[in-house]
């Protein structure tokens, strides 16, 4: 039986200062994502109670699981949270079948049926052929199989996903992407998981949650903060060019890059609302949208910038240019000049105005997050190796 899991905590590890709200609807999966740096472990870690907060709490249900004014911290193998990572930490000495079984054993199951349920979990995740086998004969994508058979076997109410894949060729990567959605949707447990990945988010979560410097930047339905991303890192993983500016009059913003036209009869474009003088704006522009030349152009949206530096792209090349703010480029491989790519070749940009995308800010800028914005989105003792303490948790 899963349930909502709530946190909102404060915690400061040397110059860092996480602060930081949750909540989780029972049986749904929350993709936290955010740049290094940005507290993604320290959170999981917390709500594993692995670390203790200087503030707040964190629930499980009706369960209080951390309380920092009341002292309160659960230990790890008794919070029924289980906790994977990219290393999958499975116990060298013991084979495939003995490591899924050593966290329903360490709940008190007896030998036999934890070895049962061990390998109908190794066979869900198509290793039952190497259940005799110990971690030295199996591949990495093997071992993490293994290790997503190990937390779930223990059934835990919670599973907390840290980086799970990234350890894993690009060939292993997708093949257990899709067996962990497969897994932790047959399991029906309440989900975070942590990624750097957009696919991680397309294809395991319900919401997700930006973080950026220990805090909630964005946070919604993964459909809703991908079509439009309100910061830095979101617009990253959607793929677009992000510009915050200020509205004038008739459909202008003005922005770093100059005042910008959002539309050519300045009403904008359908579903995005109107420019008002004042209103604090974000334009999202796609980067095969940006047009680059050596001459300045004629029209709307037009700016001087510096090449950073040129990678591959599909059918083309990638342009990254200077900023602020910082601009991606996709430009065909028909159309590429050569005196572009160069790192410090300076070009001409535009954008038609029909390809801009406007939205209103809320009173959060995408670089500076909102204190304790709040994130919902869709545990198991003896889920994997034990810490130095005495608990256990897998990965």
């Amino acid at each position: 039986m899963t349930a909502d899991l709530h946190a909102a905590v404060e915690l400061h590890l040397g110059d860092f200062h996480l602060d930081a709200q949750l909540q989780v609807p029972a049986g749904q999966v929350l993709a936290v994502v955010g740049p290094n740096g940005s507290g993604k472990s320290t959170l999981l870690r917390v709500l594993a109670g692995l670390l203790r907060p200087a503030r707040g709490t964190v629930h499980l249900g009706d369960r209080l699981l951390t309380d920092a004014g009341g002292g309160v911290l659960v230990r790890p193998r008794e919070r029924q949270v289980g906790l994977l990572s990219q290393d999958p930490a499975l116990f060298p000495h013991l084979s495939a079948v003995e490591n899924v079984a050593f966290g329903p054993r360490s709940t008190g199951m007896r030998p036999r049926a934890a070895r049962q349920l061990a390998l109908r979990w190794l066979d869900r995740v198509g290793m039952a052929e190497h259940a005799r086998h110990r971690p030295g004969r199996l591949s990495g994508g093997q071992q993490q199989r293994v290790a997503i058979a190990r937390a779930l076997a223990a059934e835990p109410e919670v599973l907390l996903l840290d980086e799970p894949l990234a350890a894993l060729d690009v060939q292993t990567a997708p093949q257990v992407r899709q067996l962990l959605a497969e897994q932790v949707r047959a399991s029906g447990a309440t989900t975070v998981i942590v990624s750097h990945d957009v696919l991680d988010a397309v294809v395991l979560a319900d919401r997700i949650a930006v973080l950026h410097q220990g805090q909630v930047a964005e946070h919604g339905s993964v459909t809703e903060v991908l079509a439009a991303p309100r910061s830095p890192f979101a617009a990253t993983l959607a793929g677009v060019n992000l510009i915050t500016g200020t509205g004038l009059e008739e459909g202008r913003v003005r922005t770093p890059l100059g005042d910008w036209q959002v539309s050519h009869d300045g009403a904008g474009a359908p579903g995005q609302p109107q420019v008002r003088p004042g209103q604090a704006m974000v334009l999202r522009v796609r980067p095969s949208a940006v047009v680059l030349g050596r001459e300045r152009p004629q029209g709307a949206n037009v700016a001087r910038t510096t090449v950073r530096w040129v990678e591959p792209a599909d059918g083309g090349v990638r342009l990254r240019l200077a900023g602020p703010p910082e601009l991606v480029a996709d430009v065909p491989a028909t159309q590429v000049h050569p005196a572009w790519l160069t790192p410090g070749a300076e070009v001409w940009l535009q954008v038609d105005p029909q390809d801009v995308r406007a939205g209103v800010m809320d009173d959060t800028d995408p670089g500076e997050p909102a204190a304790g914005a709040g994130a919902a989105g869709p545990g198991a003792a003896g889920a994997g190796a034990a810490g130095q303490d005495g608990t256990v948790a897998s990965g």
